[in-house]
């Protein structure tokens, strides 16, 4: 594979390719008005696009915005329908062939075949493998302030730049990241956002595994981890990976970033990690435990939707299941009072 894209935005702008991205955009989705609207004149509305695109008329749409506060409070955008066929298009025509195969082994945000458990998993593998070798030793668990908010977008344009080398596509991509007059921050809740805000942070990943040479190493978007033999190597590292960061890509490390032996184990993707075994985070288990006193006394009024209950218990049961819960899911199972309906 070329080391740069070149010559391939005007042969992957077609109709065809385009269809296939509506294809995927609608999954899951299509019997939303916005999709079903779309679709009543699928044709015309696509070759409107292709049209639209080829002649550097197209403009992203305005955003939809709204707030989830779970697991904590974060403003999402939400762009119209058209926006995301678009960014399914860019995404796995360009992105994708080409930007993956650079990423190092261990990023698993937001990648086919990896995700949080993956990560969790060979977390507690790097575990195990520097117990033996060390017995004692440091773990480095830092995460960025305000990652999505704090992308400079010329930063990452630059780092695409790099890469892009047909004109047509650089002059494209400028276009989805410069959509507003702002000079830091991507969308959450874009499909492009996730990717860019992989390929801004593959920068420090290739600085830790080739320049620092630290072997165990994870990443999963924002947070990541340095598995180390010394308190003064966790020390150091922490100071030089914060000087690159403000240097190299504009962005601060979370104050909550810190180094500590590996006794305390690791609170990463949602789990506390050890060498020997695998605990759910405080956190789930106080949600659950509100959930299901909710549930009861819905419940008692005769005002329970089973429906959402199973949905949302057997998310949890599968959430658990990666960590050593089996006692656990007793406890909270006998805590629901009609329990003998949903098992």
């Amino acid at each position: 594979m070329s080391k740069t894209i070149k010559k391939v935005f005007q042969s992957k702008l077609t109709f065809t390719k385009l269809l296939e991205a509506h294809k995927r955009a609608k999954k899951n989705k299509g019997n939303r008005p916005e999709v079903i609207r779309f679709e009543m004149d699928l044709e015309s509305n696509l070759i409107n696009l292709l049209y639209k695109i080829k002649n550097k008329t197209y403009k992203i749409g305005k955003y939809r915005e709204f707030k989830v506060y779970e697991p904590k409070e974060r403003l999402i955008k939400s762009l119209p329908y058209i926006d995301r066929i678009v960014h399914q298009w860019y995404v796995e025509e360009f992105i994708k062939p080409h930007f993956l195969p650079k990423f190092i082994k261990d990023s698993y945000a937001c990648l086919q075949n990896k995700g949080g458990h993956q990560a969790m998993k060979r977390a507690q593998y790097f575990m195990r493998i520097m117990k033996r070798k060390y017995g004692k030793y440091y773990i480095l668990k830092c995460d960025i302030k305000k990652y999505f908010y704090s992308i400079d977008k010329k930063i990452l344009f630059n780092i695409l730049k790099r890469n892009i080398k047909d004109k047509k596509l650089l002059d494209f991509t400028k276009v989805l990241i410069f959509d507003n007059e702002e000079e830091k921050g991507i969308p959450i809740g874009n499909y492009t956002s996730q990717f860019f805000a992989n390929i801004y942070l593959n920068e420090l990943d290739h600085f830790i595994k080739e320049r620092l040479r630290v072997k165990y190493y994870i990443r999963y978007m924002d947070d990541f981890l340095l598995l180390v033999s010394t308190k003064e190597e966790a020390k150091t590292y922490l100071n030089i990976i914060s000087n690159y960061l403000k240097e190299n890509l504009d962005l601060e490390l979370n104050v909550k970033s810190k180094y500590y032996p590996n006794k305390m184990g690791i609170d990463f993707c949602g789990y506390r990690i050890y060498e020997s075994h695998i605990l759910i985070r405080n956190r789930c288990k106080k949600k659950i435990k509100k959930k299901i006193k909710y549930w009861n006394y819905l419940y008692n009024n005769n005002n329970l939707n089973f429906f959402n209950v199973i949905q949302s218990w057997y998310s949890w049961l599968g959430h658990i299941k990666h960590a050593n819960s089996y006692y656990l899911k007793q406890k909270y199972l006998n805590k629901i009072i009609f329990r003998d309906k949903i098992e």
